[in-house]
């Protein structure tokens, strides 16, 4: 473990990955325990969708989102070729991913990820598999790419190798922590 304060600057690897053909799993089944439904956002506010990225990626350092100004997030996930899914189950969010297709011919699967809560209760496969043939399922995709960093959850690369995604780049990029953060693997 390491733990790092707000106003710490540290460095971390960020690795790029593509998959270039539809795996050749099939759709999965909801994990037996699970009764919660995936509901796609129809022109989301931008508060909303930074609640579902916090509610994520807060023990993950993710706040590049807030940073960028209102009218351009609000755009953003409001553009056509940008969904947004939600998993509810209890009556609460309990995680969400997004699927942008705004480049010809390419899926990037932009965000994805579990609430603190839901991590570890087998829905992060049955979530991650449903993106990733949702995101196939785009007519035009005839790629889809993902990234992930060394912040992220310690899984997260090799889920998505799992998955049938394979790196093709990687770089180290710095970053001042906004609050105090313990990561769970090394950032390099």
């Amino acid at each position: 473990m390491i733990d790092c304060k707000a106003g710490d600057s540290i460095d971390y690897r960020v690795t790029w990955l593509e998959m270039d053909k539809r795996p050749d799993y099939d759709w999965p089944h909801q994990p037996v325990a699970h009764d919660g439904a995936l509901i796609r956002a129809i022109d989301p506010p931008w508060w909303w969708f930074l609640s579902l990225y916090d509610a994520v990626g807060r023990d993950y350092a993710w706040t590049d989102k807030h940073k960028m100004p209102r009218d351009a997030l609000q755009a953003w996930i409001q553009d056509p070729a940008v969904a947004i899914y939600t998993l509810m189950g209890k009556g609460w969010p309990q995680g969400f991913f997004m699927l942008d297709s705004r480049e010809a011919g390419v899926c990037e699967l932009a965000y994805f990820g579990l609430v603190p809560e839901a991590v570890g209760t087998g829905q992060g496969t049955w979530l991650l598999k449903t993106a990733v043939l949702t995101g196939w399922s785009l007519p035009g995709t005839r790629k889809m790419t993902v990234n992930t960093c060394t912040l992220d959850h310690p899984r997260a690369l090799a889920q998505y190798q799992r998955m049938g995604f394979s790196p093709v780049s990687t770089e180290v990029r710095s970053t001042v922590l906004e609050s105090d953060h313990v990561f769970l693997q090394p950032l390099l």
